[in-house]
């Protein structure tokens, strides 16, 4: 039997252990190996991690978070180092993390957004109703509207460029992303399909498409 590499539970993590004295490189196809075999018994949860047994530098941490990454579903959201107060670090710092990830995830509001009105959010929001002519909607996330744009919009406005914006009813007077900004044509196209489409950055402009199954399967979360 091979102990080269061992995987303890905790109620919020898992603790790593490690051979000391097993080349690196070997090591690593161990721990490959490990998380295959575990991978429907781990599932894809959000966890913590902390290795035991042998010491890491920042760099081998990182390359064996890329080999438990392409070798399993779960989500390492932070390192521990290992002491005796472990499983308390374990749970205050999962919690906070996902704390965290929780505020990035967007907010909510309905309701029709007038001339003059701005509406301002600290994470991406999603909009249950329209965005008239002279109504304004700044995102530090993604803007997402259930409904018309046909006023304005700023997403990511901390500066990100993999922000998107989609509306049912792409009509907007201005859509700024990051520092990029397009406008519509004075003209609107005539006959134009009304569908669901996205606005997003690519090579430093903005370009508007209809949101398909694989636009969807390119989008990026960050």
């Amino acid at each position: 039997m091979n102990n080269s590499v061992m995987i303890k539970g905790t109620k919020s993590g898992i603790i790593v252990v490690l051979d000391k004295d097993m080349p690196f490189e070997e090591l690593k196809h161990h721990i490959a190996k490990k998380f295959q075999e575990s991978k429907k018994f781990l599932g894809n949860a959000n966890m913590a991690i902390s290795f035991e047994g042998r010491e890491l530098t920042n760099d081998e941490q990182r390359e064996i978070l890329d080999v438990i990454n392409e070798n399993s579903d779960l989500r390492v959201v932070c390192i521990l180092a290992n002491d005796e107060e472990i499983e308390q670090k374990f749970n205050k710092s999962l919690n906070e993390r996902l704390l965290e990830l929780n505020s990035n995830t967007g907010q909510f509001y309905k309701g029709n957004l007038r001339s003059g009105q701005t509406l301002e959010s600290e994470t991406s929001i999603i909009i249950i109703g329209d965005v008239n002519p002279g109504a304004r909607v700044v995102s530090k996330g993604n803007v997402i509207i259930l409904g018309s744009l046909k006023g304005n919009v700023f997403a990511g406005a901390t500066g990100n460029e993999n922000s998107f914006v989609v509306a049912l009813n792409m009509q907007p007077v201005q859509i700024r992303i990051a520092d990029i900004i397009g406008r519509s044509p004075d003209k609107p196209l005539k006959d134009e399909k009304k569908e669901v489409k996205i606005a997003f950055v690519e090579d430093g402009n903005i370009y508007i498409e209809p949101l398909t199954k694989d636009v969807i399967n390119d989008i990026n979360l960050y």
